[in-house]
């Protein structure tokens, strides 16, 4: 029976990874990875919707997750710095994920005007 893990999240404080950090001590197997950053829930969007990962862009606070997710994924990455991830952050020269594009917050969408894709 495989071990099904949703997040790779790599944060201080104790969540679903610390369970599958159990898991896969005993079992000693490593988890199928569903979550972000794994490309298995963009591949099933994508595939269920029938759109193009060069349409989709995914938009996330979180560089190790949102950002590489979409990266992974073969999409385009907005990063939005009103969460997790601040400009500093992002500009860290140690900071090797980088979005395709940034912004403040997430209301700036509110400005933007549609495209023909």
């Amino acid at each position: 029976m495989p071990i099904i893990h949703t997040c790779q999240c790599k944060i201080n404080i104790p969540g679903g990874g610390s369970m599958v950090g159990a898991l896969v001590g005993s079992t000693q197997r490593e988890p199928l990875v569903v979550g972000k950053p794994s490309t298995f829930m963009m591949d099933y969007l994508a595939n269920k919707f029938s759109i193009s990962k060069s349409q989709i862009c995914m938009v996330g606070d979180r560089l190790d997750t949102d950002i590489l997710f979409g990266q992974n994924g073969g999409c385009k990455t907005l990063l939005v710095l009103s969460g997790v991830t601040s400009l500093s952050m992002l500009q860290n020269p140690n900071n090797s994920i980088q979005p395709d594009f940034y912004t403040s917050k997430i209301s700036d969408f509110l400005s933007l005007k549609a495209a023909n894709v």
